[in-house]
């Protein structure tokens, strides 16, 4: 009897909770996230475009006709190519990519292309996740991306340390797009803890633009590197909001609709600070950009509008219910819309009609204001109780003379002094193990590259 009358209570709890859910999600629009956000200025959003070209370059058969060049846009020179690698050369250990000499840009471009459908060792990648056990710098990353990263830094280490001492006012810029995105992110963290391997490149020159970024980095390390990395999203792009570890995704394709229902609810019905205090959940990379060019409730495109900021609440952290989530994901499209409000911002520019002086005033500006912005998002984290927030680095960067004192008991230590470590073996060097078997992060190491945060 008292089994008959809970069932009705049972119901109406469960209908309650799927119509709080589902007022949540059907009022909530990508607009609403970026609304309180500064709006981006031209000189700090100029590279975004270039970025797309350059990593639409991987896509192409002939880099001297070019398919997705637009007419009279940027174009990049085939001779200034300096690597270029495709499935074959890489093995399925990580999307092709090319190194890009930008002499107009004063820029050297690592750009990678996205999740290749047909591969299946893009898959791979993904699925090499192991969610929780991949501890980095103090927080938690996608384990399959920072293996291609590490791949990719053996592979072409030296190529990049040349151009690096050849190039000294050089900036060394990391793209991709996607699944590149990801792997260009562990790829400027990696570099940025390993500076000395380059070269002993200052960090101001190491860059990254995510574009479409997947979500790759747990929120502490998100905001601490967003001096290094930006993330570039367009209106209702799915993949930066998807708190779905991707590895889920591709073993349930078949079950993806109920998955993701699943999942959303469960996202709306827990509150946000306990979401923040969760420190394997992985998030977007870095400083955000939003090109937004829709508006709720009403039909068309609108001139795209770019906000950006640091934000560590509110982060992307829910998907937008559109029939464009899917499109929005395309860098074809990206590159498009990004360009085409990096022009806008241009003729504002021009109709101010602002000195060249006044400019060069406002980039300086710019940066301190992007410094101060980034030193607030720590705060904030900090005040949040994200978990590790509140020290950027534990050990900095690597030098021979720590490393060599913090694994003389490695299998590493006892290699011949002429043999070259590679970067897998660099990246495991933060690591060791415990009692119990499990890895945590070495505390022995000196610390150096989180200085510039504190």
């Amino acid at each position: 009897m008292s089994l008959a009358c809970g069932l009705p209570v049972v119901e109406c709890v469960y209908c309650l909770a799927c119509a709080r859910w589902a007022w949540k999600r059907c009022g909530h629009s990508a607009g609403q996230e970026s609304a309180s956000w500064a709006l981006a200025s031209p000189e700090e959003f100029e590279p975004v475009p270039r970025m797309c070209r350059t990593i639409l370059a991987n896509y192409e058969d002939d880099l001297a006709h070019p398919q997705f060049a637009p007419p009279g846009g940027y174009r990049i020179d085939p001779a200034c190519v300096v690597r270029r690698k495709n499935y074959a050369d890489t093995r399925g250990r990580v999307t092709p990519y090319l190194i890009y000499l930008d002499h107009d840009h004063a820029d050297i471009v690592l750009a990678l292309r996205g999740l290749n459908l047909a591969k299946e060792s893009d898959y791979a990648v993904l699925l090499d996740n192991r969610l929780g056990k991949r501890k980095f710098d103090g927080g938690y990353v996608h384990n399959g991306l920072l293996r291609a990263a590490g791949w990719v830094l053996d592979a072409e280490c030296d190529v990049l340390k040349e151009l690096v001492a050849e190039y000294p006012t050089y900036t060394l810029t990391f793209a991709g797009h996607s699944l590149g995105s990801g792997i260009a992110a562990m790829l400027a963290v990696v570099v940025v803890q390993n500076r000395d391997k380059l070269g002993n490149i200052e960090r101001k020159r190491v860059r990254c633009y995510a574009i479409a970024p997947a979500r790759c980095m747990s929120l502490n390390l998100a905001v601490r590197y967003a001096d290094v990395i930006n993330s570039v999203v367009l209106q209702d792009d799915f993949l930066p909001r998807t708190a779905t570890p991707l590895e889920d995704i591709f073993k349930s394709i078949l079950c993806l609709p109920c998955l993701l229902c699943l999942r959303c609810m469960r996202d709306t019905c827990i509150p946000e600070d306990v979401l923040l205090r969760d420190p394997r959940r992985l998030y977007a990379p870095g400083r955000l950009y939003h090109i937004v060019e829709r508006k709720p409730f009403r039909c068309g495109r609108y001139p795209p509008v770019v906000r950006t900021a640091v934000p560590v609440d509110g982060r992307f952290e829910h998907i937008v219910l559109s029939c464009n989530a899917t499109s929005d994901h395309a860098i074809i499209w990206i590159e498009k819309e990004a360009q085409k409000a990096l022009d806008l911002m241009l003729e504002r520019e021009q109709i101010m009609e602002i000195p060249a002086k006044q400019r060069m005033e406002r980039k300086e500006t710019l940066r301190r204001e992007h410094m101060e912005e980034h030193k607030a998002a720590l705060r904030r984290a900090v005040t949040l109780a994200v978990p590790d927030a509140e020290s950027p680095s534990t050990y900095g960067t690597f030098s021979e003379d720590s490393s060599e004192k913090g694994c003389e008991s490695s299998p590493a230590s006892s290699r011949k002094s002429g043999q070259r470590m590679s970067w897998d073996e660099l990246i495991e060097r933060v690591f060791e193990k415990n009692e119990s078997g499990k890895m945590v992060l070495r505390q022995s190491l000196s610390p150096g590259d989180g200085e510039s945060l504190t």
